[in-house]
C-alpha cells in the first residue's frame, strides 16, 4: 500500500542583532501542489509515496520573523495538515535558525505543534541546514533527522532524500528510529568552517562511515547558527539510529572530534581586513578579484545596506568595480523616477539600518531598471564604477542573478558581493576570491559581538574550560 506522506515546513535564518524584521511578504510561500512543482522539492516524486503537500514558507535570512507572520504561517500549515489526515508520515523541510519576535526555539514550537496534530505514532522526519540550531524540544518532536554535510551547500537534494528515505523505510519496516544528540559549547561562523577546508573536511568525510555502523542510520555535525543570541545556540552532533547505545556513542564521538578540532578552525589565507583586500585588488594583474563583504552578508541575515566598501573604494579613486548589491528602497524610487539615462545625486547606505552604515554621496547615471514592485533593481554608474541597487535584501551569488541586469561580472576588474565564502558560480570566476572582515550584524569575527543569552562558557568567547560530551536521547526513545 502506498504510504501517505504530508510535506511542509518553515525555512529561514535569523540574526537577533538585526533591527530589520522579516515580514510575511518576504517569504516565498508554496501551497498545496505548488510545493511538488517547485525545483526545491523535485526529488519527492521519485519516491514511491502519495505526497500530501501543505504549506512551505522560505525567506532570505534576516532579522527576527515578525510574530504575526509566524502565527499566520503556523496556523495555515496546521490547518492544511489536519485536512490531509490520516497520514502515514510527515516530512518537514526546515533550516533550523529561525528566530521569531518574542519566542525562543521557533522550530521547537513548529515541530511540537505538528506532532500534536499527527499524533504520537506518526513518524516525522526533518531535513536541516548544518547552520541550524537544535534543542531538546526539536529532538523530542522528531523521529528522523538529516542535515547538510557541505558548506557551501551542494548536497541539499541529497539531504532531503536521506530524510525521506529513512521515513519511508520506517513506515515499511515498522521499526521506529530514535535520535541521540550531544551539544558542543562551540559557536563558529560559516566562514571559519567551510567543509572544503580542514579541519571540517575530515570531520564531515567521516560521517558516511559512521552511518555504516550497526544501529546507526544517519550521522550529523551541526555547526549551528552563531549570529543569534538565544539559549539554544550551540554546535551539536545529531544521530538518527535504531539502537540507543549505538546512536549515543556515535553522537559522543562526533562531538568529541569537533571539540578536539576547535582551535584548528580559522579564516584561511584568503581572508583579510577591508584595506588589505582593496590593496590586493589594486595590485592584481588578474580579474575579476571577487571581494566578499562578509559582515553585511544577507545569506546569513545581514542587512545588506552597508556602504563602507563603496566609501573606501571611492576614497581610493578605484574604478572598474561592480558592487552587487546595496539594498536601498529610497534610492530605487529615485532611480525609477529619473528613468534609464537619468542623472541624479544619491546618498547610499543605511537605508534599512541607519545607525549601521555611513551615507555615501554619489553622482549617478541610471543604466538599467529591472523588475516591478518589491523586486525592483537598478544598475547605476558613479565615479567609474557600477553599482546594483535592490529594493529588497537579497544575495547575488548565482550567474543567473546578473543576466537580467545585463551584467557580466567576469568582465569587471573587481566584483564586490555581500557574502561570506563564495558560492560555486562566483568561485568559478574569482581570480582571486578574497573575503573582507567587515563589520555588521553578521560580523564573522564573532568575538566582537556581545552575547548575553547564549549559555557560557562557549568557545571562542571563552577558551579556558574543559568539556566532555554527553549524549541525550529523544523523549520518544524512552
Amino acid at each position: 500500500m502506498t504510504p501517505r506522506i504530508a510535506v511542509g515546513g518553515f525555512h529561514t535564518e535569523c540574526t537577533t542583532w538585526s533591527p530589520v524584521l522579516i515580514a510575511a511578504a518576504d517569504f516565498r510561500q508554496l501551497r498545496g501542489p505548488e510545493i511538488l512543482a517547485h525545483p526545491e522539492f523535485a526529488m519527492l516524486p521519485g519516491f514511491d509515496a502519495e505526497w500530501l503537500p501543505t504549506l512551505h514558507c522560505r525567506s532570505v535570512p534576516g532579522g527576527p520573523v515578525a510574530a504575526s507572520a509566524y502565527a499566520e504561517f503556523k496556523a495555515e500549515f496546521l490547518d492544511r495538515l489536519r485536512a490531509a489526515l490520516p497520514v502515514d508520515g510527515l516530512y518537514l523541510a526546515m533550516h533550523g535558525a529561525a528566530y521569531v519576535q518574542g519566542m525562543d526555539d521557533a522550530e521547537g514550537d513548529f515541530i511540537t505543534a505538528a506532532r500534536e496534530v499527527v499524533g504520537p505514532d506518526c513518524p516525522i522526519a526533518a531535513s536541516y541546514d548544518l547552520h541550524g540550531n537544535v534543542s531538546q524540544r526539536v529532538i523530542d518532536g522528531l523521529d528522523i533527522f538529516a542535515a547538510y554535510r557541505t558548506a557551501p551547500h551542494i548536497d541539499v537534494d541529497e539531504t532531503k532524500s536521506r530524510a525521506v528515505r529513512m521515513l519511508l523505510d520506517a513506515i515499511a519496516t515498522g521499526i521506529r528510529p530514535i535520535i541521540a544528540w550531544a551539544p558542543v559549547p562551540v559557536l563558529l561562523s560559516g566562514e571559519r568552517t567551510p567543509t572544503t577546508a580542514e579541519p571540517a573536511a575530515t570531520l564531515y568525510a567521516a560521517l558516511p562511515h559512521i552511518d555504516a555502523r550497526p544501529g546507526v542510520l544517519d550521522a550529523n555535525l551541526m555547526i549551528g547558527f552563531a549570529w543569534a543570541d538565544e539559549p539554544r545556540c550551540t554546535a551539536a552532533a545529531v544521530v538518527t539510529g535504531t539502537d540507543r547505545a549505538a546512536a549515543s556513542a556515535a553522537a559522543e564521538a562526533i562531538a568529541s572530534a569537533y571539540w578536539a578540532a576547535r582551535n584548528g578552525f580559522g579564516f584561511g589565507p584568503h581572508v583579510h581586513s577591508l584595506a588589505a583586500c582593496l590593496d590586493i585588488a589594486e595590485a592584481s594583474a588578474t580579474h575579476p578579484v571577487v571581494i566578499s563583504d562578509s559582515g553585511d552578508n544577507p545569506t546569513a541575515g545581514g542587512v545588506a545596506d552597508r556602504a563602507e566598501v563603496l566609501e573606501a573604494v571611492m576614497q581610493r579613486g578605484m574604478t572598474g568595480v561592480l558592487f552587487a548589491a546595496i539594498a536601498d528602497p529610497p534610492a530605487i524610487i529615485a532611480c525609477y523616477a529619473a528613468g534609464e539615462g537619468g542623472k541624479l545625486r544619491l546618498k547610499l547606505g543605511g537605508a534599512l539600518h541607519p545607525a549601521g552604515s555611513p551615507r555615501v554621496s554619489v553622482r549617478a547615471t541610471v543604466q538599467r531598471l529591472v523588475g516591478k514592485g518589491p523586486d525592483r533593481q537598478a544598475v547605476i554608474t558613479a565615479a567609474g564604477n557600477t553599482i546594483v541597487l535592490a529594493a529588497r535584501r537579497r544575495p547575488y551569488y548565482n550567474a543567473e542573478d546578473y543576466v537580467p541586469l545585463g551584467l557580466d561580472p567576469s568582465s569587471f576588474k573587481v566584483l564586490v558581493v555581500k557574502l561570506g565564502y563564495l558560492m560555486p558560480d562566483l568561485a568559478a570566476i574569482a581570480n582571486p576570491g578574497i573575503m573582507a572582515l567587515t563589520g555588521g550584524v553578521v560580523d564573522a569575527e564573532l568575538e566582537r559581538l556581545p552575547i548575553t543569552r547564549v549559555p557560557r562558557p562557549v568557545y571562542p568567547w571563552d577558551r579556558d574550560f574543559a568539556f566532555t560530551p554527553k549524549a541525550r536521547l529523544s523523549e520518544r526513545a524512552s
